[in-house]
């Protein structure tokens, strides 16, 4: 049976793994479901509808699955999707989808720290990072192993691409291109996340397809980014490298533009 502190609110329409820990005066709201081995420590509220996987750990004052706090909801049933082993630390704030038809999706293996908020129809990824007092508006979408630096603003409908690396303070207003280092207000690329890739088994030869394009694309100021592609992909050595084909297509898929 699961562990409920007394001093704890459970909805009886909430499903509950058996070995779910629910600590004092922490709340789980209607429809929601908790996975095995999920842990709320004291003060977190959970609404619902939502699902959450396997070993969630939410810290005190978290509040996740709340209504979205978009002003175009009119009350309808709109649901929160999460994996297994996200973190989400003190006063962690994530939203509910505007629209019954949508919804807002976490990922596995994610760490939000304290303050960090993420919005309504959000996609986030596997084994990210939001850092605190970070702010990710609705309809973002977040590759896996991406890492938001503290204190940054994200725009509504921005994408930001696997394995990038937005540095603290930013205000990101375009798509963050995957594989790269973002920084600044207004951000621009300032590297590839070398470190990054290198930590997570990518090759030396990935490394190296990825420096050629970020100069061809990121480095030569006036650079006409269609020219930079084409000699990308002309490239013998390079061209054909699975890693530098996704930053090809990321880019040419941006609707809002991208970060450059």
């Amino acid at each position: 049976m699961a562990e409920i502190h007394p001093t704890a609110i459970v909805d009886p329409t909430a499903e509950i793994a058996d070995d779910v820990k629910i600590g004092p005066y922490s709340i789980v709201g209607p429809h929601v479901e908790l996975g095995s081995g999920c842990v709320l420590h004291n003060h977190v509220v959970i609404g619902g509808p939502s699902k959450f996987g396997k070993n969630n750990e939410f810290f005190p004052f978290s509040v996740i699955g709340l209504k979205t706090q978009d002003l175009k909801y009119r009350g309808e049933p709109t649901f929160l999707e999460v994996g297994d082993n996200n973190v989400f630390r003190e006063n962690c704030n994530i939203n509910r989808s505007t629209f019954p038809e949508t919804k807002t999706i976490i990922g596995s293996n994610n760490l939000f720290l304290i303050n960090s908020h993420c919005g309504h129809e959000c996609v986030v990824g596997n084994n990210c990072i939001v850092s605190g007092y970070s702010g990710i508006a609705g309809h973002c979408v977040v590759g896996d192993w991406a890492i938001v630096g503290g204190c940054t603003a994200v725009h509504q409908f921005v994408r930001i691409g696997e394995h990038a690396m937005v540095g603290g303070g930013s205000r990101i207003a375009q798509d963050v291109p995957p594989f790269t280092i973002v920084e600044g207000n207004p951000a621009i690329v300032r590297s590839i996340n070398m470190i990054g890739m290198q930590r997570r088994g990518f090759t030396e030869e990935d490394v190296r397809a990825m420096k050629l394009a970020y100069k061809k694309l990121f480095l030569k100021k006036g650079c006409n980014i269609q020219e930079g592609i084409e000699a990308i992909l002309a490239d013998e050595k390079y061209g054909d490298n699975p890693n530098v084909k996704k930053l090809i297509d990321f880019i040419n898929s941006s609707e809002r533009g991208f970060i450059h």
